[in-house]
């Protein structure tokens, strides 16, 4: 069984015991979240597919770690300006461990 979910303006496939890695999301490690932005569950019952979202479907996980990639480095010039900028980006994100996916 699997879901289609949307967190932070991205769309993610989940199963139930996997780990994902998402956008930042509030809440402390080891506290319960509900995504109920579901598109799509694919289970025993057929592919149930929502328009745009499916209603009353949801998926349960817990937060794993809350943490911060590693740092890029974003690099600005304008030739024959003496332009430059130099700056360092860190995203925050979450990792969940997907629990359960909940039907209507």
């Amino acid at each position: 069984m699997y879901a289609i979910v949307e967190t932070g303006g991205k769309q993610y496939r989940v199963e139930t015991g996997t780990t994902i890695q998402v956008e930042r999301l509030t809440g402390d490690v080891g506290a319960q979240i509900e995504l109920s932005k579901v598109h799509l569950v694919h289970g025993d019952a057929g592919i149930l597919v929502g328009q745009p979202l499916l209603n009353g479907a949801k998926v349960t996980a817990e937060i794993v770690r809350q943490g911060r990639t590693r740092s890029i480095t974003v690099f600005k010039k304008k030739r024959r300006k003496n332009y430059r900028r130099t700056r360092g980006h860190r995203q925050g994100f979450t990792q969940l461990l997907i629990r359960n996916i909940a039907t209507a």
